[in-house]
């Protein structure tokens, strides 16, 4: 029986050296955003924005969330282009992806530029703090179309399996973005003392050096998905139907899930300032470790989809099954990291306030539990997502959030009278260990196995 276990769930040292190649500048660049964020909201915390920023940012939270869903959705089918040398299409799939993420950032711009101050207030009773947010929203929403774009290159790279150019890119960017936040928040050297509004400067600044990168990069290098305007733009009935009848359940997955994200804010909102304060700053330490499971993520999908391409069905069950003990290692070495570092990850926001260091450490805790979760369950998400399998997908994330998640927030605050956010959030896990279950079921029946270039024709 361990000999069996062993040989199912403990790959040969190739594939791990194979995954590793994928994961490593994936999840090292996730993880430098992670951590150049953190320096932003340490810069931000430094003149008590935190919790104003990070309202201000549920609307970006959300538009990316689509873009993941949308783009993401493009890039099972990119993955496969690529794995086929199909390179004709996969041109076409980057350019629907280019044209989902500008419109998907329009929309998302109008919103906030006309419902900016009604959407905040749901969010946060505080009319100061809402000011703030608003004047950081009313500079901050002109980068929700670049983003998208940015986000549009990030995902054919690694597609491509040449993630090391996001990494290179991504770095780049982000160090100019703390360099601009940094002199336009405090006014330093010729620079203007611009405080809030200065972080949202340099990030949409950021945003356009990054996408003038991508573009010259691509365009310099020749890359296999850059062509002609009517190559990539000229709309291919066929192609656009397939990809959308995968894709919009990942949309509509991906905006349910991005709006009962904010949903949780609203919940745990009515706990105070305060504890949105140390909400905040747990919550950006969360993120750190969660770029690196988005990378994780990006990884299984990409090798597993580029496996199915080439009409490997056996080979990526196989491949499934190594991931799934890779990562059992993975969820426990995460959640000891957080454990252990804890106190000084917290400690760089500087907090004065003995009440936000304490609720913000027992945050973190909690995140460490609800991480080694998320890792299995995007692991999960990242298998089916591979082979087209996405309707499922829906109802294993945003399903268990609406019915099993939003709720436990709202009953522990409002009707058990629960004050401590740290505990609500416990309580919350629950969804995760549901998803988790019955996302197991799914991938072990291998019906995500599937080679999605059968469905489209040359």
């Amino acid at each position: 029986m361990t000999e069996t276990l062993k040989e199912k769930y403990i790959a040969p040292k190739e594939f791990y050296i194979k995954t590793l190649k994928i994961t490593l500048p994936i999840a090292l660049q996730n993880m430098l955003t992670g951590t150049m964020q953190i320096i932003d909201s340490m810069m931000v915390s430094w003149i008590n924005m935190m919790t104003a920023v990070g309202t201000a940012s549920q609307l970006d939270m959300l538009g990316g969330m689509i873009n993941y869903g949308a783009i993401g959705g493009v890039s099972m089918f990119s993955a496969q282009f690529f794995g086929a040398s199909n390179f004709n299409k996969l041109k076409k799939s980057f350019g629907l992806s280019i044209m989902f993420g500008l419109i998907n950032g329009l929309v998302w711009l109008m919103i906030a530029l006309f419902f900016g101050r009604q959407i905040l207030s749901f969010y946060m009773d505080d009319t100061y703090t809402v000011d703030m947010a608003l004047r950081y929203l009313k500079v901050a929403m002109f980068s929700m179309p670049l983003n998208g774009i940015n986000f549009a290159f990030g995902s054919i790279y690694r597609c491509i399996q040449r993630q090391d150019v996001s990494l290179k890119i991504s770095v780049t960017a982000g160090l100019i973005n703390i360099f601009l936040n940094y002199v336009l928040i405090f006014g330093i050297w010729i620079f203007p003392e611009l405080g809030v509004v200065g972080a949202a400067v340099g990030t949409v600044s950021a945003h356009c050096i990054s996408i003038v990168l991508y573009l010259a990069h691509a365009n310099l290098t020749k890359q296999p998905f850059i062509g002609t305007f009517k190559e990539m733009f000229k709309l291919d009935p066929e192609l656009i139907m397939t990809i959308l009848n995968k894709t919009y359940p990942l949309i509509f997955n991906e905006a349910l899930f991005g709006f009962g994200m904010t949903m949780f804010i609203k919940a745990f909102g009515q706990l105070g300032t305060d504890s949105m304060e140390a909400y905040y700053v747990g919550n950006q330490i969360n993120n750190m470790f969660q770029f690196v499971i988005y990378g994780y993520g990006s990884a299984v999908s990409i090798l597993l989809g580029a496996t199915l391409g080439q009409g490997k069905i056996q080979q990526a069950k196989k491949d499934c099954d190594h991931f799934i003990g890779l990562s059992f290692i993975l969820a426990i070495f995460m959640v000891l990291i957080m454990i252990i570092f804890t106190n000084p990850m917290i400690a760089l926001f500087d907090i004065k306030d003995p009440f936000i260091f304490t609720t913000a450490t027992w945050i973190v805790r909690v995140f460490s539990l609800r991480l080694s979760m998320r890792l299995f369950n995007f692991m999960i998400f990242s298998i089916l997502r591979s082979g087209g399998d996405s309707k499922i997908i829906s109802v294993l994330d945003c399903g268990i959030m609406w019915i099993v998640g939003i709720p436990l927030a709202f009953i522990s605050v409002n009707f058990i009278g629960i004050t401590n956010i740290a505990l609500v959030l416990l309580i919350v896990q629950a969804e995760q260990l549901t998803r988790m279950v019955i996302g197991l079921k799914r991938v072990n029946s291998g019906l995500w196995a599937n080679d999605l270039n059968k469905m489209i024709g040359e």
